[in-house]
C-alpha cells in the first residue's frame, strides 16, 4: 500500500505532514493550504506534485492499522539530520486548526520517540508551537 506509493525522501517528507495535518479527521481548507505553503517553501513542489500527493495519502489513511510502524517508516525514508526542526514543523501543521486532541497527542509521542527527542522537549516544542498560534490567531502576547 504506502509502501509503494512513498519511494523519495520528498515524498515520505510531504506524507508525513499531511498524516500531522489530518491525523485529528478534519480537513479544512486552511489545513489544506498549510500544507501546501510548507510544500512550497520547502521546494518539494520541484519534483512532486501536491494533489497527486494528497490523493495518493488519501488512498491508504483508511487502511493504516499501525501508526508506529507508517512513521517509522516515513522517518527512515526521510532520514533526517535536524529532528526538532521535523518535529517543529510536524506540530505547527497539527495545530494549525487551533486543536491538538488525544490522536495527535499519541501521534507527537511516536513521532518524537522516533526522532529519539526527549519527552520534556517535545513538552516544549508543543507548547512554544501552540503559544505562536495563539499569538498569530488572536494578535496578542
Amino acid at each position: 500500500m504506502y509502501t509503494s506509493l512513498i519511494t523519495t525522501q520528498d515524498k515520505a517528507l510531504c506524507h508525513l505532514f499531511l498524516h500531522c495535518c489530518f491525523r485529528d479527521g478534519q480537513f479544512t481548507q486552511s489545513e489544506v493550504d498549510d500544507v501546501a505553503d510548507k510544500f512550497v517553501r520547502l521546494g518539494l513542489n520541484e519534483e512532486l506534485n501536491f494533489k497527486d500527493e494528497l490523493k495518493d495519502y488519501n488512498s491508504y489513511t483508511n487502511e493504516l492499522t499501525d501508526e508506529k510502524t507508517y512513521i517509522e517508516f516515513l522517518v527512515k525514508q526521510i532520514c533526517p539530520t535536524n529532528e526538532l526542526a521535523l518535529y517543529s514543523y510536524c506540530v505547527e501543521l497539527a495545530v494549525s486548526d487551533m486543536s491538538f486532541d488525544n490522536k495527535e497527542d499519541r501521534l507527537f509521542k511516536i513521532l518524537g520517540a522516533i526522532l529519539n527527542i526527549a519527552e520534556p522537549d517535545q513538552e516544549l516544542i508543543q507548547k512554544l508551537i501552540i503559544q505562536r498560534q495563539l499569538v498569530q490567531d488572536e494578535k496578542f502576547f
